[in-house]
């Protein structure tokens, strides 16, 4: 029975595992994130609540709260668009809800990566 669960469990982390790969692979790898985001042209959305955003973010950020993004895709469609928040966790779900909207999206992680990569230009 032990060697039953031990393989099972092994089976789902190599299974969740190919699933990231995939993911990241979907996400076209080869887009150089620095590139993106200080592109003339990119969008950067703050998905963070507001209190959040007010406190600190990166230079020109917008703040569409996650809770609120799928009422303003259509703003965003046609656009190359960056998406942050704390710890990345808000913006892997905002990657998804704009994929599925058919926007050109990128995934900055956290409001620090992106301010670092912005800071890193100058």
């Amino acid at each position: 029975m032990r060697v039953k669960v031990s393989a099972l469990i092994l089976i789902s982390l190599f299974a969740l595992s190919s699933c990231k790969t995939q993911a990241v692979a979907e996400n076209n790898i080869q887009t150089n994130i620095k590139q993106v985001v200080n592109s003339a042209d990119v969008i950067l959305v703050d998905v963070r609540i507001p209190e959040q955003y007010n406190e600190a973010t990166a230079k020109n950020a917008v703040n569409i709260p996650l809770a609120d993004l799928d009422k303003n895709t259509d703003v965003l469609k046609g656009k190359k668009v960056v998406v942050f928040c704390n710890k990345g966790i808000q913006a892997d779900q905002a990657v998804e809800i704009l994929k599925k909207k058919g926007v050109d999206v990128y995934d900055g992680t956290t409001w620090k990566n992106v301010k670092a990569i912005q800071e890193e230009k100058q």
